[in-house]
Parts: structure tokens; sequence; C-alpha cells
């Protein structure tokens, strides 16, 4: 396995539209373990493709506290069941900024696993907020495209400054 690279904000690869993955093989399955890895290391709760320049519908999250039940998603969709919760949001590709963003509060997951297998399930709390947040990831959305435009801009501000300075440490 292997430690990936995270695009940050505002790279515009992140707003690139991820496909759907046609065939579920070995070098997908290598995909997610390695994208499993990247976001324990990071650390992390979940992790989309399109995070890790790879463009295919694919999404890792474990919300556990013991780090112990990864589910791995390909070509995820779910549909609203109900309700709304607010949340405070961080992101692996917005290091360092956090912001309160409205979710559903129950959703109806679709995806296969990462065998393939189609599954379903019901996810609320942390699990529908993560789940919402990745695959917002695959259409190129950013959770802080749900903020306003001044605070958006702030941080991108930030990050291009702190994204410079770290060049300048090399």
């Amino acid at each position: 396995m292997a430690i990936l690279d995270i695009l940050e904000f505002p790279d515009p690869r992140l707003r690139t539209k991820a496909k759907p993955v046609t065939k579920v093989d070995n070098n997908i399955r290598k995909l997610a373990d390695d994208m499993l890895e990247t976001m324990y290391h990071a650390p992390g709760i979940g992790l989309a493709a399109s995070q890790v320049n790879v463009h295919q519908r694919i999404v890792v999250i474990d919300v556990s506290e013991e780090k112990d039940q990864p589910l791995v998603l390909i070509n995820p969709e779910f549909e609203v069941i109900s309700g709304e919760q607010d949340f405070d949001e961080g992101c692996l590709s917005v290091p360092g900024y956090y912001e309160t963003v409205t979710r559903a509060e129950k959703i109806r997951l679709k995806a296969l696993n990462r065998d393939g297998e189609p599954f379903e399930m019901e996810c609320d709390g942390i699990l529908s907020v993560c789940v919402q947040h990745e695959l917002d990831h695959l259409d190129g959305k950013l959770f802080v495209d749900h903020i306003s435009k001044l605070k958006r801009e702030r941080i991108r501000k930030k990050l291009v400054k702190e994204q410079k300075d770290k060049v300048k440490i090399r």
C-alpha cells in the first residue's frame, strides 16, 4: 500500500467531475486500499478519489472511534430520507479550516463495495455528513462551496499563501 498525495484547495483538479467505475478489478481494490492508508495517515474520516487526483467515483470512509470499520464506496449515490443537521466540517483538501455546513440528517446510500457487490444502507449523524461531503468531491464540489463567498475567498487566500511559503522553505 502507498500514501497518496492529497490535492489542496484551490487546486483546479479538485473541480473535476469523477467518472463512474466500469469494472471493479485489482487496480480499483489497490486504489481503495491506498486511499484508506492515506486517509488513516492524514488523519481523516473520509477521502474521495478526486482528492488524490484520480477522477473515478470511489470514496473511503471510517467514522469509527477505533478506525477499524472502513467503508469502500464505488459509484456511490444517496437519497435524502429526512431532516437537516448542522455540522462543523473540515477537509483533508482544506487543511486547518472548519466551517458549519447544513446537510441532510438521514440518507439512504447505494454503492458497490470493494468486491464490486451492490449494497444499501441508511446513514445518519456523522456518517451521513461524511458520505454527503465525500460525494460532493466526486462532483467537483468542496465544503467551502456551502459557505459564504467572503469566507471561502478568505480561506483560499490563506491556503495559497501557506502553499507558497511551503515552496520557499524547500
